[in-house]
């Protein structure tokens, strides 16, 4: 029984993923038949299996499975004649050698890293799985695909997809690389910076409020907030802004932190963690952390 009909010219991964394809159900006692004829330079594939196995739930999973391996040829041939022109055009303004870099992120993003699972690989993953699912459903309209004609008249579909991708993984680059040279600029603070504390703590309770105290166990944060109202900053800063601002002020020599699993910001842990290096620790086990149990 004919499962599926392939088509294509020249050269092409198709008949090694289908023989990985064959392998791959030949685990599962099922056994395909690859059929391939040529005439001249086109190449003629046609899948098969009994008709004592056959069933709608296989022939869907055999398309499902050969629209991921044109998937892979769609991505290729994206990055070959598309990518470069995207990201010269709509992103003039980066330098010539953040270029490569951005690229290899954008074709991880395209080929799905199924080991990263932030925003930008989930968001990354849906689109690349709504770019499969539009191969499927064109196999499906005659259970065959002549690839080089689904990529000369189907191509164009598929572009605000990729150009989604490329948006998002340049968008995240972007916010990265501020949030990396803001750091840097805090870093030299700190190193300019005379401290004004040896020790400081910082307990995060089981609420998320913060408390600041000094080696005695004095409450600080009075000091930290008087500092930014001094400033004129008080009616509008947050409190992490303000942990941020008072820490740089005072640049202490020890940073231990409580009860970090209680942040509900973690980017703050991680702000403090990369502006003060092996200044900052992060304690789970002392008198104070008990203090994180509960709600002071």
């Amino acid at each position: 029984m004919l499962l599926l009909k392939i088509i294509y010219e020249g050269d092409s991964i198709i008949v090694d993923e289908l023989q990985e394809l064959k392998g791959y159900y030949k685990d599962k006692n099922i056994v395909l038949g690859i059929c391939e004829s040529i005439d001249e330079n086109t190449h003629f594939i046609k899948i098969l299996c009994d008709d004592d196995i056959y069933n709608e739930k296989l022939k869907s999973a055999i398309q499902l499975r050969v629209s991921t391996i044109l998937y892979k040829i769609v991505v290729s041939i994206f990055k070959d004649k598309e990518l470069y022109e995207i990201l010269t055009d709509s992103y003039f303004f980066l330098r010539s050698d953040e270029i490569p870099e951005l690229s290899d992120k954008i074709i991880k993003g395209l080929n799905g890293d199924e080991n990263i699972k932030d925003e930008t690989s989930i968001y990354c993953l849906n689109r690349q799985n709504n770019i499969i699912e539009k191969i499927k459903e064109c196999i499906e309209e005659k259970d065959e695909i002549n690839v080089e004609g689904f990529i000369r008249f189907r191509m164009k579909e598929l572009l605000g997809d990729f150009q989604s991708i490329v948006d998002k993984i340049v968008e995240t680059y972007l916010v990265e690389k501020e949030y990396n040279e803001f750091v840097k600029l805090l870093k030299y603070f700190v190193e300019v910076q005379e401290s004004k504390i040896d020790e400081l703590h910082i307990i995060i309770d089981s609420s998320g409020s913060y408390h600041l105290e000094n080696r005695e166990g004095k409450d600080i944060m009075d000091e930290f907030v008087n500092e930014l109202l001094d400033c004129k900053m008080g009616s509008t800063i947050n409190v992490e802004d303000m942990i941020i601002s008072g820490l740089i002020t005072n640049a202490p020599q020890k940073i231990i932190i409580h009860g970090a699993e209680n942040s509900s910001n973690k980017e703050l842990i991680e702000t403090i963690k990369n502006v003060f290096l092996d200044r900052a620790i992060i304690c789970s086990g002392c008198s104070r952390c008990v203090k994180t149990k509960i709600k002071i």
